[in-house]
């Protein structure tokens, strides 16, 4: 379930997912909402491009601690790549 920053006051959040396009972040919120996680979803910037490097904007998405190997292991089996833990 998508989550308000409130909601982990305490917890330990993890990236455990960077989309990209809009409709993949709509496919992510589906996904996790449909298996009872709970995320929290911020926008901001990363770089890409291959020959001309650009600013763009992406989803990231946040779990707690806690949930973040379970979700990570939700999203391999579902065919994305999810961010390593580190």
């Amino acid at each position: 379930m998508r989550r308000e920053p409130d909601f982990f006051t305490d917890a330990e959040l993890t990236l455990v997912y960077l989309a990209r396009r809009l409709r993949e972040s709509l496919k992510i919120e589906e996904l996790l909402t449909a298996n009872e996680i709970d995320y929290l979803v911020e926008t901001g910037t990363y770089l890409g491009g291959f020959l001309f490097r650009r600013e763009l904007t992406g989803a990231y998405f946040y779990v707690s601690s806690d949930g973040a190997e379970s979700a990570r292991q939700l999203l391999l089996t579902h065919g994305y790549r999810p961010q390593d833990a580190s």
